[in-house]
């Protein structure tokens, strides 16, 4: 985003969303709290009826944290048995570890509010939980710091990010567009993408 504001003769100005659900997020568009969401956003059928929606560009699956110690030989979802899965609520992660429950892939589900990540962490490493669900790239980076954590496998479907606007606004839409293709064309794109995911595809 730094480098699309650049683009845009525009300057960044963060605002930290501290609600529970992340699907809260939105109403800053709609009462002008923020100008774009650019928190990782999933483009999704349910959220583009509510706001509008910029390129996509990047793709992931979800990926899923365990404790290696206590599950060291986590590959596949037969081996998430008897496992709780803790979600963040309003993530797409929770279309996921539905499914799991419901085909007797995890024993249930733990929900912990947005800003309430690092408990979910504190639990999967103490083994009141057995694991975690969420994007690839952001799981990955919050257990990177956690020696007893890992990214165990990733699991479909494939996710666009895309950044959100209000529903009226097209232009600011329309103009963040054009000015995501100046970074790919120059490879400043994937420098980034290189720098923050390592191997993260791009679309």
């Amino acid at each position: 985003m730094r480098a699309v504001c650049r683009e845009l003769d525009l300057v960044p100005r963060p605002v930290a969303y501290v609600g529970d659900d992340f699907n809260g997020i939105f109403d800053a568009l709609a009462d002008r709290t923020c100008d774009a969401v650019i928190s990782g956003t999933t483009i999704t059928p349910e959220r583009s009826s509510l706001v509008l929606f910029s390129q996509p560009y990047l793709e992931f699956d979800q990926g899923v944290a365990v404790n290696r110690r206590l599950s060291p030989n986590v590959a596949s979802t037969a081996d998430l048995r008897g496992l709780r899965a803790g979600i963040q609520i309003g993530n797409t992660s929770d279309v996921v570890a539905k499914r799991l429950l419901s085909q007797g892939a995890i024993a249930g589900i733990d929900y912990y509010p947005y800003t309430g990540v690092t408990a979910a962490l504190d639990n999967l490493t103490a083994g009141r939980i057995g694991l975690i669900i969420k994007l690839f790239p952001v799981i990955s980076w919050l257990v990177k710091d956690r020696p007893e954590l890992t990214v165990a496998m990733q699991i479909p479907p494939r996710e666009k990010l895309g950044v959100a606007f209000a529903r009226d606004r097209a232009d600011l839409c329309d103009a963040v567009d054009g000015a995501i293709q100046k970074p790919r064309e120059s490879g400043e794109f994937a420098r980034l993408r290189s720098r923050w995911f390592g191997h993260a595809e791009t679309i």
